[in-house]
């Protein structure tokens, strides 16, 4: 075997091996490259996944009316139920939830399913859409009257926001 065919072998095996390595990394990922499940596909296709303790990302919108908080020994506790609108699975947090935790929201939860069909929660995170209003601007607007929630109306669109603040700074 010549020089230069020892070096054509040699590079082949490295990128035999590369490609291997790389072919084996995804493989492994693959599954966990979700940023969360539903609880439908908690309870399907991921059930046994979930059922073996493993920490997953649960996402959905808290339920309406099943918020309850409670305070254990001095710790916040707070349950509530997740819904994708199919299937809906009750959550355990022990902690301080977000500020934009609400029932009706998105959340993403991670944590894993015990015993009794319960998801563990070990964090909680509040989404928010593009209709979302800081608290320091709801009460400036609120405060300015540029918006009255008794009266059913809508708050301005984010668009109107810095206009209407800018000239409720001018003319105070």
């Amino acid at each position: 075997m010549t020089r230069k065919q020892r070096r054509l072998w040699l590079v082949g095996l490295c990128l035999l091996g590369l490609g291997t390595a790389v072919g084996l990394s995804l493989a492994a990922l693959r599954q966990d490259v979700v940023f969360f499940v539903t609880p439908t596909s908690l309870m399907g296709k991921d059930a046994d996944q979930a059922k073996a303790g493993r920490t997953v990302r649960l996402g959905g919108l808290v339920e309406a009316g099943s918020v309850k908080r409670t305070n254990v020994n001095g710790d916040s506790m707070a349950q509530f139920v997740i819904t994708d609108g199919a299937k809906s699975v009750p959550v355990i947090y022990r902690g301080i939830l977000p500020d934009l935790f609400r029932e009706g929201q998105g959340v993403v939860t991670l944590g894993s399913l015990d015993g009794k069909g319960q998801f563990q929660a070990s964090e909680v995170l509040a989404k928010h859409d593009e209709n979302y209003m800081p608290k320091d601007l709801e009460d400036a607007l609120k405060k300015e009257g540029h918006w009255n929630p008794a009266t059913g109306a809508a708050p301005p669109p984010p668009s109107a926001w810095k206009k209407m603040l800018a000239e409720s700074k001018i003319s105070s």
